[in-house]
């Protein structure tokens, strides 16, 4: 007679975002019988990412791209899951002050752009969409920034300038020390400030055709020694994360769908921020986006 063994629990230390889409998730609603998940709240979540990156904290966690793209290129002992924690247009998040002068695409060279850190994910979206769609040569405008990035190995490239201790993004906007910024979760509501790029809704539309995807900020990483030893875990992960996005009711009817899941889903935009980052110094060589899993997350 063969007697049949339920596989043991994993419990797993883990740290997501709070969203719509992790709400199910968080809130005991999404089962499993596989794994627990021992979750830590941190808040903003972006202050994670550092800890992901440089001491590995947790077995699972959120992390922005281009902290994942630079984690690679220094070697740290993770994988990417493909599982999409927040996405969304960017043509929007550069803002300039309407007081101060009229500001478009076609005359950023020579100007002063703030940005929180030179590897924000946002900021790379943006400054490739300006380089790609617009023809700004990114070497022509003077990038002030805030903030280190998550690796403590990579340093701001030659001719990027840093913020005085103290000074913030939008204040010196308004004051007319910052020509244009751009803005990551929290954009600034203030009405003198508006988008560089004009109408950048339809200017999205329209990237997304031509496109196809949606530029992605955060997904999933996965420490490589879990992945290794316990695959199934790793799935099951997949599965409650994808489960309770569905509980959200997303994507809505109609709607474009800015939470891929699946490989084959985030391919396009990975393939595009890896040529984007190269070209930014972010990263030393471009990525294949198979090199950017293993073999258990790739097949996700």
């Amino acid at each position: 007679m063969i007697t049949m063994t339920a596989e043991k629990i994993e419990t797993l230390s883990a740290c997501f975002g709070t969203y719509p889409q992790t709400q199910a998730l968080k809130s005991g609603q999404i089962k499993s019988s596989r794994v627990a998940l021992d979750l830590t709240e941190i808040n903003p979540v972006y202050k994670a990412f550092l800890m992901m990156a440089r001491e590995q904290k947790f077995d699972i966690s959120e992390m922005a791209l281009v902290t994942y793209l630079q984690a690679k290129a220094y070697g740290k002992p993770i994988t990417l899951m493909p599982a999409t924690m927040f996405g969304r247009f960017q043509h929007g998040t550069m803002l300039y002050n309407s007081e101060r002068g009229h500001v478009t695409p076609e005359n950023l060279a020579g100007r002063r752009i703030g940005v929180r850190s030179f590897a924000q994910t946002t900021g790379c979206w943006m400054r490739g969409i300006l380089w790609k769609d617009y023809g700004l040569d990114l070497s022509k405008v003077k990038w002030v920034t805030f903030e280190d990035a998550h690796l403590a190995e990579f340093r701001d490239p030659p001719g990027v300038e840093r913020a005085a201790t103290g000074k913030d993004m939008t204040g010196m906007l308004l004051d007319g020390e910052l020509d244009a910024a751009i803005f990551g979760g929290v954009m600034p509501t203030d009405p003198r400030l508006k988008s560089v790029i004009p109408d950048a809704d339809a200017a999205a539309k329209e990237w997304h055709k031509k496109h196809g995807t949606v530029p992605i900020n955060h997904m999933v990483v996965v420490k490589v020694s879990l992945s290794k030893s316990d695959p199934g875990a790793v799935r099951e992960v997949f599965r409650m994360l994808h489960d309770s996005k569905k509980a959200a009711g997303l994507p809505k009817p109609g709607a474009v769908d800015t939470l891929p899941f699946g490989f084959n889903a985030v391919r396009p935009a990975l393939d595009l921020m890896s040529s984007y980052a190269l070209e930014m110094k972010i990263i030393p060589r471009r990525y294949s986006v198979e090199e950017l899993f293993d073999d258990t997350t790739r097949a996700l």
